[in-house]
């Protein structure tokens, strides 16, 4: 979800020992305990990093240290406060080289309650291959249509290159159809999308599919793909209320101008959609309700709308206590904010396992303050919840189908 927010380690430092005295009226310090993970890696593997839920999860900020004698054993040694459950992962510096399984699918959080001396050893038999190796073979994974990558795409508002996918519905190279343009949607997380062999759970949404499947019906028409890759700042630059801002600049003023003009487009607002999950969710809204004069509807999947400044404390291994626990979203509405533009259709969609057991209720308040402000149900925006469903590929898989309806065939997708 957020766990590649922000890059913070946080360490634990026992305080001096010496003749200090304590006053009763002092609280009593922490208990601390030195703890050691040790990762078994196959031979020739380079650097190998632990994750955790004590440094923000960022995939490159812990390296683990060789063990002399035994390239192949990596070592972390961490002082933790005792008791302290620590959930952690093994990478290669990046979460597109996380580490898997026998059947390289990525590996559940290993999860461990501090004490001192604790040893943990884990064997780790391999690691994503790098998905650059993997792009110029997506026929190989059974993509439908046409996929085109550009590379380290460059922006003059963002400190990082990524990579986008474009995707092009069947037919559209065909002599019949060269005067034919085309609606386009433009997606978060695009390594996510299409192909399983680099998506990050292993799972990819099936977007192809999905369109393939509303083509062939006659649901809706067919439409272009574009979908930016997420970097290790997804967080940050998908939250409305830190870098959005900056992400949506490229999108609007670099990344739309070149596919508008190297393919055929609609280029108009009515015919430009959005659509993310999680934090990608409300990036889809922000883009709606920030830039109506580009973009129309939007598809906000699994929502991350409890999103807090408490929230990014706990993330960062900080105390959220000392934070503010209200909702972004809410700040905003209190403040006057979160309107739906003329014109611009929404659709909030959530399960209710995993982490999406915490968006009914915040759901439930949007759709309040919706009616409050006079807008129309099945309209202006549409909620719905898929009871059981949570919070990954695989669930967002399996109904991404009714999103790609509401923004192209423009009405509410089958189903209630």
């Amino acid at each position: 979800m957020f766990r590649k927010l922000i890059a913070a380690l946080i360490l634990f430092v026992l305080p001096a020992c010496g003749d200090t005295m304590t006053s009763p009226d002092e609280p009593v310090p922490e208990a601390f305990a030195d703890v050691t993970i040790i990762a078994v890696v196959p031979e020739g593997t380079g650097d190998v990093y632990l994750a955790t839920n004590r440094n923000g999860w960022s995939p490159d900020a812990s390296p683990m240290t060789p063990e002399g004698g035994a390239p192949n054993r990596r070592v972390a040694q961490l002082l933790l406060t005792e008791g302290f459950d620590l959930e952690y992962k093994f990478t290669l510096g990046s979460w597109a080289r996380e580490a898997v399984d026998g059947a390289g699918l990525p590996l559940e959080n290993a999860i461990l309650t501090a004490s001192d001396g604790l040893s943990v050893t884990h064997e780790i038999e391999g690691f994503k291959a790098d998905p650059e190796t993997l792009l110029d073979t997506w026929q190989d994974a059974g993509i439908l249509g046409t996929l085109i990558y550009w590379r380290d795409v460059e922006s003059e508002f963002l400190d990082r290159t990524r990579n986008v996918s474009v995707w092009l519905p069947p037919g559209y190279a065909e002599a019949e159809n060269e005067g034919v343009r085309y609606p386009v949607i433009y997606m978060t997380d695009g390594q996510n999308l299409f192909d399983p062999r680099i998506a990050n759970t292993g799972t990819d949404w099936g977007i192809d599919e999905a369109m393939m499947r509303g083509m062939e019906s006659g649901a809706f028409p067919p439409a272009i793909v574009v979908a930016h890759w997420s970097t290790d700042m997804r967080g940050q630059e998908y939250s409305p209320w830190h870098d959005a801002s900056k992400l949506a600049q490229f999108v609007k003023d670099e990344l739309k101008p070149r596919v508008d003009q190297e393919f055929r487009t609609l280029t108009d607002r009515d015919n430009t959609f959005a659509m993310g999950s999680s934090m990608g969710g409300l990036y889809a809204m922000y883009l709606v309700m920030e830039h109506a004069e580009t973009f129309s509807a939007c598809g906000c999947v699994s929502s991350h709308l409890p999103f807090s400044e408490a929230v990014i404390a706990q993330f960062q291994g900080q105390d959220p206590s000392e934070a503010d626990e209200t909702p972004y979203y809410l700040r905003d509405i209190e403040a006057g904010g979160l309107l739906i533009p003329d014109g611009a259709r929404m659709f909030f969609d959530w399960g209710t396992a995993t982490l999406d057991a915490l968006y009914p209720p915040e759901h439930g308040k949007l759709r309040e303050h919706f009616e409050a402000q006079g807008y129309a149900f099945g309209e202006d925006y549409y909620l719905r919840e898929y009871p059981g469903a949570e919070h990954n590929e695989a669930a967002w898989r399996t109904r991404v189908q009714d999103q790609l309806h509401w923004m192209l065939a423009r009405e509410i997708p089958p189903g209630e």
